[in-house]
């Protein structure tokens, strides 16, 4: 398997060359160079394993990885795969639990309660395992919403060869996404809060990362959704709730997404699985909907970005959003990079009619408000006794607004909803109880660096602590 570019400035890259590249050196986003369709071998293998209950999250995750990764070798790569989700405390990693008429996918059973371990225990090991190969060193940069922050800072910290720098909203997640970043005081660990939105975050780490001599200079390497490897293992928790779930007939999916990230790595598995399995991505934005508005009126423009009790969806460019642009686009690397600069001077892309019936084929997409976040939390505890966190109530709105009864819908939860203290007690009178794992978050020492949301600032800090 080989990967270009959005934008097709490079020739063409392997896996390992993807991985240590992260953002193309053209200021493209990678992609493999023909999205795979599962063998109806594997597929069949798969759902006997699933029916008669030895289905491994590990297994079919080397399965599916094995497609995009084939220069890795097979021995090697089921070991980074087993280290990954050995972190896990659940021991199906990403368990489906059925809760009323929908089924909720669990991925907040990783080392920071929050989906993005899945991908990122697996990206640190991958990061480690290549440097040891190479005999190199990276310093990774970062710009978070919430949950990438810390679930990169865990997949990393301790390892060798990495320092990792993690750009965070100052004040704008909350305290204990906060606390689990700063509380990490491992010496190749440096925490960043920009005085500023995410986006100011996202703007500096890819004007960083597009400077490429400076990259070049300082071995930069990316955690954030830009890195292919991030997407690739999402895609496995998709297939695996489809054969969880699947009952002869097609399934759904609800992702609460600001960044497109998560629900593109459901769009790589509706081509790997096809559509007759995976039928709709439902895609549910908070107040801050820009991505709704793409989808419903073909209206992909800037706007401000709104503080929510869902912060880590509060993004108002979302940077994978250029990897569907470009199979919209029908693989025209030139029309999107054209596209793309005049975003970056105008802010909005408008799509023809012919354009938005593609998009509305793809997704559907619904936005909801805090009052109705709050109200999903609190009418979803009431009727099955289960606890929603902020971003998954909005998934859980959405699939309400979009379901039709004879399919199974499957709603991302991505994150444990004492992450989110506040709005669960706001919904349902109380706190919900805090795991262990968070119980004295408060209590350990902290570091962190407050900087002006500029280039130049993070650029100096980040050249007197890399490697």
């Amino acid at each position: 398997m080989r990967y270009k570019s959005t934008r097709g400035g490079i020739a063409p890259i392997s896996f390992k060359e993807a991985v240590i590249m992260g953002l193309a050196t053209d200021g493209g986003l990678l992609l493999p160079e023909t999205l795979p369709r599962a063998g109806e071998e594997a597929v069949a293998r798969w759902r006997a394993a699933a029916g008669a209950g030895s289905l491994r999250f590990q297994d079919l995750s080397f399965d599916i990885l094995s497609l995009f990764a084939d220069d890795i070798p097979v021995k090697d790569l089921r070991e980074l795969v087993e280290r990954s989700y050995a972190t896990f405390t659940h021991p199906e990693v990403t368990p489906v639990v059925k809760k009323g008429d929908l089924h909720i996918l669990e991925l907040f059973h990783g080392p920071t309660l929050a989906f993005k371990d899945v991908a990122l225990q697996f990206l640190g090991n991958v990061f480690e395992y290549l440097l040891k190969e190479s005999g190199g060193r990276m310093n990774i940069l970062g710009a978070t919403s919430g949950d990438t922050g810390s679930a990169a800072i865990y997949g990393v910290r301790g390892k060798k060869r990495i320092n990792i720098f993690i750009l965070h909203p100052h004040k704008r997640v909350s305290p204990i996404q906060e606390l689990q970043m700063t509380t990490v005081c491992d010496p190749n660990v440096f925490n960043i809060a920009v005085r500023g939105t995410f986006d100011d975050g996202q703007a500096i780490v890819k004007a960083i990362f597009n400077d490429i001599a400076f990259k070049d200079k300082h071995q930069l390497g990316a955690v954030n959704s830009i890195n292919w490897a991030r997407i690739l293992a999402q895609v496995v928790y998709y297939v695996y709730a489809w054969l969880k779930v699947e009952a002869g007939g097609p399934v759904d999916f609800s992702v609460p997404t600001g960044n497109f990230g998560d629900i593109f790595a459901g769009y790589v598995a509706k081509n790997l699985l096809g559509e007759e399995r995976i039928r709709h991505l439902i895609l549910a934005t908070n107040e801050n909907d820009l991505l709704t508005r793409f989808v419903q009126h073909g209206d992909y423009s800037l706007g401000t970005v709104v503080a929510t009790r869902s912060p880590s969806m509060d993004i108002q460019v979302a940077s994978n959003f250029e990897r569907y642009l470009f199979y919209l686009y029908n693989g025209d690397a030139g029309r999107v990079g054209a596209v793309m600069a005049d975003f970056g001077r105008d802010g909005r892309i408008g799509f023809d009619q012919g354009e938005q019936a593609r998009i509305r084929a793809d997704f559907m997409a619904c936005s909801v408000s805090e009052a109705e976040t709050i109200d999903t939390i609190r009418r979803f505890h009431e009727e099955t006794g289960y606890l929603l966190d902020p971003h998954t109530a909005v998934g859980v709105r959405a699939a309400a607004e979009h379901r039709e009864k004879a399919v199974p819908v499957v709603c991302l939860a991505t994150a444990h909803p004492a992450k989110f203290g506040a709005a669960v007690k706001e919904a349902i009178g109380r706190e919900p109880e805090l795991p262990p794992v968070f119980a004295d978050l408060a209590l350990r020492p902290s570091r962190c660096q407050v900087l002006e949301a500029k280039v130049e600032a993070v650029k100096h800090f980040l050249t007197s602590h890399a490697l």
